[in-house]
């Protein structure tokens, strides 16, 4: 069976999502025979590199909230994943494009350590205080080479502006033509369809009928 997961890496929910989707695909029983990819879905596609700005300035602008009330809802979020048992800072983070960083997470794929990789953004974005935006392309190579990447290669696909970059277009449109507008999105076998972070019995319960209906 196949899982597909749409997601952005700037994005809380699919960062607390993905750990409460590992849970519930930790105790399903036929795991081992689960394939999971993530697609790419930007919630700030028109952004462009280099327009960095706070967490907090992004929120108040965006949905027409007060930075009192954009720092509650930060605080809701850290809460949120400190049950998944995930780090969150709540303060300082800041904003960016993130095409290429699913640009990067596409060329992972294609030497099998996309999941890792995707792990390890989320953590330098959420838990981390140095930036995924600001010196990007250094630092992404030096995740890329945690997450079992060779430096060269991956410097090279930031390098050039087109690497990968119609795969993440491809995952976009498919994202829309599934009726996705938010993230995080899962799909199951291309026959269920489960929206946002929701809690790991929901999981649970979408990967058993998913893979009843498969059999």
């Amino acid at each position: 069976m196949r899982v597909e997961i749409w997601s952005d890496i700037a994005c809380p929910w699919c960062y607390v999502g993905k750990a409460r989707f590992e849970k519930a695909l930790g105790a399903f029983p036929h795991r081992d025979q689960v394939e999971v990819v993530h697609r790419s879905f930007e919630l700030d596609p028109h952004r462009a590199k280099g327009d960095i700005e706070s967490v907090l300035k992004m929120l108040s602008q965006k949905y027409g909230m007060s930075e009192a009330q954009a720092r509650a809802g930060e605080e809701n979020l850290g809460a949120q994943a400190a049950a998944e048992g995930l780090a969150y800072r709540t303060e300082g983070r800041d904003h960016g494009s993130t095409f290429d960083l699913h640009r990067l997470l596409h060329f992972a794929k294609e030497r099998g350590r996309q999941d890792a990789l995707l792990q390890i953004l989320y953590r330098a974005n959420f838990a981390e205080e140095r930036s995924l935006f600001a010196d990007a392309d250094a630092h992404l190579v030096e995740l890329a080479v945690e997450a079992g990447l060779d430096a060269d290669d991956a410097r090279g696909v930031l390098a050039d502006p087109q690497a990968y970059a119609e795969e993440v277009r491809a995952d976009e449109r498919e994202a829309a033509a599934l009726g996705a507008n938010g993230v995080p999105f899962f799909v199951l076998d291309r026959k269920y369809g489960v929206s946002g972070a929701q809690p790991v019995e929901v999981f649970s319960r979408a990967l058993t009928e998913a893979w009843g209906s498969a059999g």
